[in-house]
């Protein structure tokens, strides 16, 4: 094995909230997941979508979450309101750094169940996970200037401001600044 790297598979995950589960998603979910990728509000912040402006749920539950697992770069999950086992949402992980310990999280909810703090519940419960659960040392959240709930999302789940990342991502095509954001261990004291 001279030569080779060891690709390290994400971590099974699933935690649970007082108001959310968060676990892997299944093909069944597909349909959910095209509802909460398919609100324009949540396109307007994602680079995610192909050039017809829609992301497969399909492909998003199965092949693409299988792939960025198998890879070692992330997961995808859904988050699933408690009260009535409906998925509201959607956290993944990617950019994983095995050597650093740290990975960057990233989440979209349905219109109906924004405004509930069920992002920042299950963001934060992710976090704590990855760190006490999976040995991470950080967890990174970027949010584009202008998106409000993202920025309250992160405050409300521990998340440190550290500073802007200028023209480091894209939203439809154009280049934008990136803040960033920060859940490390000394958090959890």
């Amino acid at each position: 094995m001279i030569g080779q790297v060891a690709v390290r598979r994400f971590p099974a995950l699933t935690v649970s909230t007082p108001r959310t589960e968060v676990r892997q998603l299944v093909a069944a979910d597909a349909e959910a997941v095209d509802e909460v990728f398919a609100d324009r509000r949540t396109q307007r912040w994602l680079p995610l979508a192909d050039a017809s402006g829609q992301i497969d749920g399909r492909a998003w539950c199965t092949e693409l979450a299988r792939q960025r697992r198998d890879s070692g770069d992330g997961d995808h999950w859904a988050v699933v309101r408690r009260e009535d086992r409906r998925v509201v949402g959607c956290l993944w992980t990617r950019r994983t750094d095995w050597g650093a310990r740290l990975t960057e999280v990233s989440y979209a909810i349905a219109p109906h169940a924004r405004g509930y703090g069920l992002a920042a519940e299950a963001v934060d419960a992710v976090a704590i996970a990855l760190i006490l659960e999976h040995g991470f040392q950080r967890v990174e959240l970027r949010v584009a200037p202008g998106n409000v709930a993202s920025r309250r999302v992160a405050e409300k789940a521990g998340f440190s401001y550290e500073g802007l990342l200028r023209n480091a991502g894209f939203v439809h095509g154009a280049r934008v600044d990136l803040e960033l954001w920060s859940f490390v261990t000394a958090d959890l004291g």
